[in-house]
């Protein structure tokens, strides 16, 4: 007779499980269906940052990177490999109004459409963005971390339209090399935020290309 457990402890994977661990069989139809972290870079004006508001988390300052699902926080530089890119309509609600994101479109009539379709269209705003899916290397440990998705819109489709260009340069698979993505100031006459800098590390070692090889063949197609 077997054992009463429910089942056998998460840190024992036993023999059977580990033998088809790589298959996923069962998993076939959920691939986008599976939410993808974003990461973005906090701002003054962030939420996260402020202690006195209830999205506050521990931790967070203005210049640092965040995970919007795990609410990781990380340093203001990381290594990154960009696995896949593309270029959509992003609508998000006014902070007065409430903020938030409402969605995002291949198309600027789609994003309009759908903010006529909330019935207060003066409450969104629509902005051009480039999305880029990312893999996070730790620069300590060299563990992978991925998929995440990073938005580039308003000053930032000028670092990604500058690194894309670079990639673009280097040539073979977007995924081939390592990059070093850090904050840094910037202002005009309307003020003074933070925006990015994207600097070439250096190729990509073969295990974590083949680690982004992966997640290109899952969700780049």
């Amino acid at each position: 007779m077997g054992s009463t457990a429910l089942a056998i402890k998460e840190d024992n994977v036993p023999a059977h499980v580990a033998a088809s661990m790589g298959a996923g069989r069962g998993n076939e139809n959920v691939g986008a269906e599976v939410q993808i972290p974003r990461l973005k870079l906090l701002q003054k004006m962030h939420d996260e940052v402020d202690k006195n508001h209830p999205k506050f988390v521990k931790g967070a300052e203005v210049g640092l990177f965040y995970n919007t699902l795990t609410d990781q926080v990380y340093s203001d530089t990381l290594h990154i490999i960009s696995i896949t890119f593309s270029s959509e309509y992003t609508v998000w609600k006014n902070r007065d109004a409430g903020g938030g994101l409402l969605g995002s479109y291949g198309s600027a009539i789609a994003a309009q459409e759908a903010i006529e379709a909330t019935g207060r269209p003066d409450d969104y705003t629509v902005s051009p963005t480039h999305r880029h899916m990312l893999v996070l290397k730790d620069a300590e440990t060299g563990e992978l971390e991925g998929p995440v998705i990073m938005d580039f819109a308003n000053t930032k489709l000028r670092v990604s339209k500058t690194w894309n260009s670079q990639i673009g340069m280097k040539g073979g698979d977007r995924f081939a090399g390592l990059w070093t993505m850090q904050a840094v100031p910037a202002s005009n006459d309307k003020g003074s935020w933070l925006n990015l800098d994207v600097s070439f590390a250096g190729w990509t070692k073969e295990e974590d290309y083949r680690f982004a090889e992966g997640l290109y063949e899952q969700h780049g197609k």
